[in-house]
């Protein structure tokens, strides 16, 4: 690809992470308030964004060309080589292990006689966490709309160079969504369901703010689970061992085969994660009569605690409900964070206290007779997925007197 230009700019492509370093992506993941590199807070904001978690996804065999996820990042560089923007990009051969489902719409461009695949994907691999997908760290709103305007033209050549079908942005900030529509991106709406701390002092505080059917059935769940005998710990920082992650992966593979599906990530992958992020990892072991039974992680983030994966090798009433969704209320509780997400869809999570919000995709399409498709059909999309949100926040489990909106 010949580099693009604005400015002071300049784009290039980037196919190995580790080609740029930590601390110059970490300044643009953490943005301008913290611009220098020598400042930025590696233990801050959402984990996802950091160069850590990324390059570990491609050092450990997790993201690869040949499973699908070639990477090839975009980064802006100032007329003094100094990494100003970038934005995760992949070339993808499917549409697994993003949360933001096309294959309807690769079926259609199939039928019609063209090809869906490759595509070029802008996300967090296997991650479905709302953050920016265009990094910056510029220091001024223009130079801000420069390098995002520069990186979306940047993209959109790139897959036109590829011979890919189209451009997926997903899971950015409501913001970054508005204005990846005035750049001609179509716009997605989807819901997730994501944990609020209103301030609580225990779990008790919570339970309270409950009708009173509901705060019963989480004390029977809970119940449950503590008559069974199950214990559970958390496990974060320098206490997390290769054993933990041994047994972890066990239970990461069994949720796979359950689910028949290959497992995206590698053993590899925690192992790297738990020597460079461990401050920012919480493992919920579930354990019966000495034995680990479940296991759950969790990503601790500036103000959010992200639940991600889980896996048994037994199963208990009501253990996942309790491993995934009450122990991440608890830890966010004790420590002070806003809010749990606890993952993509599950509208059983309502009756556990997590509240629909709004998550957000964009979407560049090559070909013009799709492109004119999707545009009418998502207009309609996104009127019913604001309608179905009226509905489930009038379901949500809190007492009538409390109002209750999105996070």
């Amino acid at each position: 690809m010949t580099p693009e230009t604005a400015g002071a700019f300049r784009v290039e492509v980037i196919q190995r992470l580790s080609e740029l370093s930590r601390e110059a992506w970490d300044a643009c993941a953490v943005g301008a308030s913290q611009a220098d590199a020598e400042d930025v807070d590696s233990d801050g904001r959402n984990p996802f964004l950091r160069w850590d978690f990324l390059e570990a996804l491609e050092s450990s065999g997790s993201v690869t060309a040949n499973r699908g996820w070639q990477p090839l990042h975009l980064a802006a560089f100032s007329e003094d080589r100094e990494l100003q923007g970038v934005m995760p990009l992949y070339l993808k051969g499917h549409s697994q292990g993003e949360y933001v489902f096309d294959h309807a719409w690769a079926d259609a461009l199939h039928r019609a006689g063209g090809q869906y695949y490759p595509k070029l994907q802008c996300s967090i691999p296997f991650t479905p966490v709302t953050g920016e997908r265009i990094l910056s760290r510029a220091k001024t709103e223009e130079d801000s709309t420069t390098l995002r305007t520069l990186l979306i033209s940047a993209a959109k050549q790139l897959a036109q160079n590829l011979d890919a079908s189209s451009l997926h942005i997903t899971f950015p900030t409501e913001a970054q969504w508005q204005q990846l529509g005035d750049l001609d991106l179509l716009q997605r709406m989807d819901q997730q369901f994501h944990w609020r701390n209103r301030n609580y002092t225990c779990f008790d505080d919570f339970l309270s703010e409950l009708s009173s059917k509901k705060r019963k059935n989480i004390r029977r769940e809970r119940r449950a689970v503590q008559k069974s005998g199950i214990s559970i710990d958390w496990v974060t920082g320098s206490d997390l061992t290769e054993a933990h992650w041994d047994f972890f992966y066990r239970c990461y593979l069994d949720t796979g085969s359950r689910k028949w599906s290959s497992p995206y990530l590698t053993r590899e992958f925690f192992s790297r994660i738990g020597e460079r992020m461990a401050s920012q990892i919480l493992l919920v072991i579930c354990r019966k009569e000495n034995r680990e039974i479940a296991a759950a992680i969790n990503f601790i983030g500036e103000d959010a605690l992200y639940g991600r994966n889980w896996g048994c090798i037994e199963d208990h009433e009501f253990l996942h409900f309790e491993a995934c969704y009450y122990q991440a209320i608890d830890f966010a509780i004790a420590t002070g964070l806003k809010r749990v997400e606890a993952g993509a869809q599950g509208a059983h999570k309502i009756a556990r206290g997590y509240v629909p919000n709004f998550t957000y995709s964009a979407h560049w399409i090559a070909h013009q007779g799709l492109r004119h498709a999707l545009e009418d059909y998502l207009h309609q999309e996104r009127r019913h997925v604001s309608a179905h949100m009226d509905v489930l926040l009038d379901h949500v489990p809190f007492r009538k007197d409390l109002e209750i909106t999105t996070c």
